[in-house]
């Protein structure tokens, strides 16, 4: 959104009018039926069979199957002579893993896909969903990897998460992976591939560890800040994204500490992880996401903890190329700064305090979580240039080149 500069130095974040700020269009995808709230996971079972009574049912390998709900949905579907099958999705999903599921359910023409579980079982389902009418891979529909366009046609698909990171519950992409030296992390996509129905229980993360707290809370940080201040944002975006961070500032640490208990704390992270899929799925993302796609194609490193190693040295570099952008007009610096005024509690007053303040910040948040660097998984500076090479940065709010993103890389091996 055009917005005038305010210059670093002393300038008063809240000078800004209404006057100021100059609408453009913009669009807006489709998002789910949206139910939310602590206990409202009783409300799965009337949900599904208004969907229908054939389940192709996706779980997690073991949080969720460790629980009572879990044989408690099981009965019911045998005391309701309602058919199911039921399958495990361990790590990222794979195209493998999506058309075997699929050839064993082509003859249920009537079924309803239910994915309980982390952002990879919810992408799984996504892709399922999408790929019960077709008779081909996955691989031939994937953005990059094949030949063939998706028509949106899809089968009802309900997303319940369980951890509070990926907000793939509210997206329109189901990510795949084929990790190895000619992997690929490539998006299944269509504005139709949005679940129908998104139910987030916060209940069902408080048995979420510390570390995938950590590491999924941090990567919906990550998308909350690179929507806002992605090239494409809108009025609608910035506010669902200045939303999620409200609740996530106080919430993400306590979250993998003392409140981890607490449904309060659970609440807000779960808000914030489903705030951040919505505003990803239309305003984009930046070069966090732009280096984290390549890096998860050769790694086997989680998404999460990708993207919270990365966002506290790429977003100091982005300011730092902001500040001599010298282009008129330029709104990410303004928003870097608003978000660090947020988080500083409105005790930072012009745009380089509340930039610095930020930036320190998110320093501290990952020094706190304890969130490892990218050597702790193999990676080394010789893989630097390849992952350089295949990053993209096309929402980033500056242009990066490859000396830039490399120095991204660098710190964090």
């Amino acid at each position: 959104m055009s917005q005038p500069v305010l210059r670093l130095g002393h300038t008063n974040l809240n000078t800004l009018k209404v006057s100021d700020v100059k609408m453009h269009s913009f669009s807006f995808a489709r998002i789910p039926e949206i139910i939310f709230g602590a206990g409202k996971f009783s409300l799965l079972t009337e949900k599904i069979t208004y969907y229908g009574r054939r389940v192709i049912l996706l779980t997690g390998g073991a949080s969720f199957k460790n629980t009572e709900r879990f044989g408690s949905l099981l009965d019911y579907f045998r005391d309701e002579s309602i058919q199911f099958t039921h399958y495990v999705i361990s790590g990222e999903p794979s195209p493998e893993n999506i058309d075997a599921i699929v050839r064993d359910n082509m003859d249920k023409s009537d079924a309803v896909v239910v994915a309980i579980g982390g952002g990879s079982v919810v992408d799984a389902g996504k892709a399922v969903s999408a790929m019960l009418g077709k008779k081909e891979s996955v691989t031939e529909y994937l953005e990059g990897v094949g030949s063939r366009t998706h028509d949106g046609s899809k089968k009802p698909f309900i997303a319940v998460p369980t951890t509070s990171g990926t907000g793939s519950e509210a997206t329109k992409n189901a990510v795949l992976s084929r990790i190895g030296e000619r992997g690929f992390k490539k998006s299944l996509r269509h504005n139709n591939f949005s679940p129908d129905l998104a139910l987030v229980d916060p209940e069902l993360s408080l048995s979420c560890p510390p570390e995938l707290t950590a590491a999924c809370g941090m990567d919906a940080f990550t998308q909350l800040l690179e929507s806002y201040v992605s090239t494409d944002a809108s009025p609608m975006t910035d506010a669902l994204a200045y939303s999620g961070i409200s609740l996530l500032k106080d919430s993400l640490v306590p979250a993998t500490g003392d409140g981890a208990g607490n449904i309060d704390v659970r609440s807000a992270m779960s808000y914030a992880a489903l705030l951040s899929g919505i505003t990803l799925a239309n305003a984009g993302l930046g070069i966090v996401h732009g280096l984290a796609s390549p890096i998860g194609s050769y790694y086997d490193i989680p998404h999460g903890v990708a993207c919270g190693t990365l966002v506290g040295v790429a977003t100091r570099i982005n300011i730092d190329q902001l500040k001599f952008s010298g282009k008129a007009g330029e709104p990410g610096i303004e928003k870097y700064a608003r978000i660090g005024k947020l988080l500083s509690g409105e005790n930072c007053h012009n745009t380089r305090e509340c930039c610095d303040y930020l930036i320190d910040h998110i320093a501290t948040w990952i020094e706190m979580l304890n969130i490892p660097k990218l050597g702790k998984f193999g990676f080394g500076t010789a893989d630097a240039a390849k992952i350089v090479a295949e990053t993209g940065n096309k929402n980033n709010p500056v242009r990066l080149n490859e000396k830039d993103i490399s120095r991204i890389l660098a710190e964090r091996i």
